[in-house]
C-alpha cells in the first residue's frame, strides 16, 4: 500500500507542477475583490491557484504516508522518477512540446531506476 500512496503523490506532484506553470500571481494580485463575482474571469484566474493548493496538500499527505514504510531516499528517488517522467509525457502528449529520440532513452533510463529501488527497497 505505501508504494500506491508514493504513485498518487507522484501524480498529484505532475498536477502540482502544471497549475504552477499556469499560475498568474500578478493578476490574481490585480484581482478587484470587491467585484470578484461580478464576472466568471475573475474566478478563472483563482482556478491554477485552487488546483496548487489542493494537489500540494494531497501530495504531501500520501508522500508522508509513503515515507512511513519506503526508505527516504528510495522514496524521494522513485517519487521525482516518476513526476519527471509523467511532466515529459504530457509536455510531449498534451502540449506538443518537442522532442528528441534521446530524451526517450533517457526517460527509459529512469524508468528502469524506478524498477531498481522498488525491487530493492
Amino acid at each position: 500500500m505505501p508504494w500506491i500512496y508514493l504513485l498518487v503523490a507522484s501524480l498529484f506532484q505532475v498536477a502540482w507542477t502544471f497549475s504552477l506553470k499556469y499560475m498568474d500571481m500578478k493578476k490574481i494580485i490585480a484581482i478587484r475583490w470587491l467585484h470578484f463575482f461580478d464576472d466568471g474571469a475573475s474566478t478563472l484566474l483563482l482556478l491554477p491557484f485552487i488546483g496548487n493548493t489542493i494537489f500540494g496538500l494531497v501530495n504531501i499527505y500520501c508522500f508522508s504516508i509513503a515515507l512511513k514504510s519506503i526508505p527516504t531516499g528510495t522514496a524521494l528517488a522513485v517519487w521525482m522518477g516518476i513526476t519527471i517522467i509523467g511532466v515529459k509525457i504530457i509536455d510531449i502528449g498534451l502540449l506538443k512540446q518537442p522532442f528528441q529520440l534521446t530524451q526517450v532513452l533517457f526517460l527509459l533510463l529512469i524508468l528502469v531506476g524506478i524498477v531498481g529501488l522498488k525491487s530493492g527497497g
